[in-house]
């Protein structure tokens, strides 16, 4: 039993790194894609910069649902294309340790990640989703910081307008310049001037423009216009706009936690619509422990015919998987399907798939019907090459 142990740590050891090494890679690559889109959406303010980090941290828990099955694989795959390569689960099967005890320490490590994905998808998810739809709005609803860039509408939610032709690299001294207010009355006010310095008050709450050779026109709620011509013009806009308070937690039904999909809320999510949710989370989770039943068999083909065929087919797998399950929670929400099928049908089949491939390829550890699938596909692409040029060779 010691000797047994200590195989199981060694497998459960080998196989922590990459994974960890998975996630971070993947978890930074979509991060890092989503913060760019962060910044040009946030471009228009300075201060909205400082939400980027807030928002970013809101984030993790999303995309780390996203690529906790994928790098859990991807891990699983590398380690048993590892010891396949080294011959020691030859060794291990030759000492008569059979593939499903081989395989137990990888189902046991997706039972643990089905527990924190559990937790994951719902409770840290619901609130984190919420809390950067909260700080997004808040960016969103954030003023004007008192600076301009070239050809760009600044604009919040007081009704301020303002863009210029040309900006300095300061975004202070402008060129050509447009300015509308709206006010709560109806009436509207719209300057322009040939040229603009911006100066922002000691108290920071608002800016100075001063305008050079403009002219400003004033309508009131009726329409009357009143216009007026000028040198030079002194004009305050407030930097920070008012921001509206989001509304409360739980008014999509991705913002509600497990328990709360099951008990419902007041705010009148439809019950098809949390049900889709909380099947769709569940599958999710438990799809993970039966991952190494798929990714031990494809591993150990590898070694037979190459890493491409079975990295491919696991990753059509996986896709199929997940595109299905938000297939059949959109069916279900809509209410054109009953929940439990539609979510409940895809997961039963990934499931059935990978029993089948793993219980394939018991006996004859590698050689699962797909692996000989893959390598009858590969032996005529290479027919097919050895073929073409000698019969481009014999039309010469």
């Amino acid at each position: 039993m010691n000797r047994l142990g200590l195989l199981d740590g060694y497998i459960l050891r080998s196989t922590l790194w990459p994974l960890a090494g998975a996630l971070v890679i993947t978890l930074v690559a979509l991060l890092l894609e989503r913060v760019l889109r962060l910044l040009d959406a946030l471009s228009q303010s300075s201060d909205r910069f400082g939400f980027v980090l807030e928002l970013t941290a809101n984030l993790v828990p999303h995309y780390l649902g996203l690529t906790l099955p994928a790098a859990f694989f991807v891990a699983l795959f590398i380690v048993v294309t590892r010891l396949s390569d080294g011959s020691e689960i030859d060794a291990m099967l030759a000492g008569g340790r059979p593939l499903s005890r081989i395989t137990a320490p990888f189902v046991a490590l997706g039972l643990a990640l089905m527990i924190v994905s559990l937790v994951l998808f719902g409770f840290v998810q619901p609130y984190s989703r919420y809390a950067y739809r909260a700080v997004l709005h808040s960016a969103e609803a954030a003023g004007w910081s008192g600076s301009v860039a070239e050809r760009t509408i600044i604009s919040d939610d007081t009704g301020l307008m303002i863009t210029a032709d040309f900006a300095d690299a300061s975004g202070r001294s402008l060129r050509d310049v447009f300015i509308r207010k709206l006010a709560s009355d109806g009436s509207e006010l719209i300057t322009t001037a040939r040229s603009a310095e911006i100066r922002i008050n000691s108290d920071g709450d608002a800016a100075t423009l001063i305008l050079n050779d403009g002219q400003q026109l004033r309508l009131s709620r009726a329409g009357t216009p009143r216009s007026l011509a000028f040198s030079g013009f002194f004009l305050d806009v407030p930097m920070t706009g008012a921001s509206r308070l989001l509304r409360a937690r739980g008014g999509d039904e991705r913002e509600l936690t497990l328990v709360e999909l099951v008990t419902g809320t007041d705010q009148g999510i439809p019950l098809a619509a949390r049900l889709a949710e909380l099947y769709g989370r569940l599958a999710r989770a438990l799809a993970l422990p039966l991952l190494p039943l798929l990714a031990v068999p494809l591993g150990l083909a590898a070694k037979r015919g190459g890493r491409a065929p079975g990295v491919i087919l696991a990753g059509i797998i996986l896709i199929a998987f997940q595109n299905l399950l938000q297939l059949g929670q959109g069916l279900a929400a809509s209410g054109r399907a009953d929940a439990l099928v539609a979510v409940g049908l895809p997961f039963a089949v990934f499931a059935a798939l990978c029993v089948w491939i793993f219980l394939g390829s018991r006996h004859r550890p590698g050689d699962t019907p797909i692996a000989r699938l893959t390598q009858r596909l590969a032996l005529a692409a290479g027919r097919l090459r050895t073929f073409a040029p000698a019969r481009g060779k014999a039309g010469g």
